[in-house]
């Protein structure tokens, strides 16, 4: 009599896969990180969105760069998100995810660009800005919520 013994599963580092973190984080840009971009623009508070002035130092249009480093940031959410609350905060864990891709914006992306660091400390600007990330990282956490099983990581 012979028994085989299988080694038990090993829990993956991701509740999605990686290809569905960063089509939420891409779409997630485009829908509700530009929707409230949309609407701060419409009181003056925020350039308009779906811009396409090309970035440095590749000349992708800004809107596509944009959703590209939300894919990316979608995957950083997926390593993220096993620690988030599973309740009705969860939506607000995934808004307060926004604070990490507002901080590197800030004070690593803007320097880069030779752009004042946190928007110049402009208390207005920065609060749109995390508003917006906030937004995105909401967006991010409902797409995900509503994935369909397929796209869950095994």
């Amino acid at each position: 009599m012979s028994t085989t013994t299988t080694a038990p599963a090993q829990a993956s580092v991701f509740r999605h896969s990686i290809v569905a973190l960063f089509v939420a984080g891409f779409v997630s840009v485009l829908v509700f990180q530009q929707a409230a971009g949309a609407i701060f623009h419409a009181f003056g508070l925020a350039p308009p969105p779906f811009r396409y002035d090309p970035t440095k130092p590749l000349s992708v249009p800004q809107i596509w760069s944009g959703a590209f480093w939300g894919g990316v940031w979608g995957i950083v959410f997926g390593l993220l998100e096993k620690r988030f609350p599973q309740d009705a905060m969860y939506y607000f864990a995934c808004f307060l995810f926004g604070i990490l891709p507002t901080v590197v914006l800030w004070f690593i992306v803007f320097p880069i660009k030779g752009l004042p660091m946190a928007a110049g400390w402009d208390a207005t600007r920065m609060l749109v800005q995390f508003l917006v990330h906030g937004c995105f990282g909401l967006g991010l956490g409902l797409l995900l919520r509503w994935w369909p099983e397929a796209a869950r990581a095994a």
